[in-house]
């Protein structure tokens, strides 16, 4: 039996699907547009070399606005062609291969390769998804529920995106942080439960609490049950 993957591991599969993924597209693919406006294909393959670049080096996510971000990727874009982007992916993801990383590090960045994987997909409807490592998907959702509890501390809520997270916060309401009754033993009187995809989506902003309650990949019950001016996490 194969042993469990490590994070860091995780991560590099998730980094080869999306090469092996990017690597079969045609020329005329590259160019298309993405979900993300202002973002075509070959634009987010730039923004992935840049962040896999920074991984390597031992670095988090550049800070700075998602414009910020959109601006460096075009810049590295008009730089690189699109197959030279895919071997200097290839190369970064040989030198991560095995390198122990920082947990804080490897979490935002398979937040970052999971997403735009399922962007990706999403903007190629035509083409086979972009295999999505569960490796990979458990640490970007235990990341994305470690910054939900650290940013709204408390015991009041109970939010699960199984088989890969749960964690208690507190809800905000009006904008102040409401702590609610505190849960301490027995099954939660506040529970948020959703499937990954769902999860990561409202997380980073691609759909809405809202539109995800509304279409039932959202299973919320009690009072406290609301996640709307938490969400999104990351931009």
């Amino acid at each position: 039996m194969r042993a469990r993957r490590s994070p860091g591991e995780a991560l590099v599969e998730q980094g080869r699907a999306l090469h092996d993924w990017l690597a079969d597209l045609t020329p005329e693919d590259a160019t298309r547009p993405t979900v993300l406006e202002g973002w075509d294909v070959h634009a987010l393959l730039a923004h992935l070399d840049l962040g896999l670049q920074r991984t390597a080096g031992g670095l988090g996510p550049e800070p700075g606005t998602a414009e910020g971000s959109r601006r460096r990727a075009l810049e590295h874009a008009e730089r690189f062609s699109f197959a030279a982007l895919l071997e200097r992916l290839d190369e970064t993801l040989d030198r991560l291969d095995g390198s122990p990383l920082p947990p804080d590090v490897v979490g935002p960045q398979a937040v970052e390769l999971v997403v735009h994987a399922d962007d990706l997909s999403r903007s190629l409807p035509d083409r086979a998804p972009v295999p999505q490592v569960r490796g990979a998907v458990g640490v970007a959702c235990r990341s994305l529920c470690e910054v939900l509890a650290t940013r709204y501390p408390g015991r009041s809520v109970e939010v699960r995106v199984p088989p890969h997270a749960a964690v208690q916060c507190s809800v905000l309401r009006d904008g102040q942080l409401d702590p609610g009754p505190t849960h301490t033993r027995g099954t939660p009187p506040n529970v948020v439960e959703t499937d990954a995809t769902t999860f990561l989506r409202m997380a980073t902003g691609r759909t809405s609490w809202a539109n995800a309650l509304a279409s039932g990949r959202v299973a919320a019950s009690g009072l406290r049950a609301d996640l709307s001016e938490m969400l999104p996490l990351v931009g």
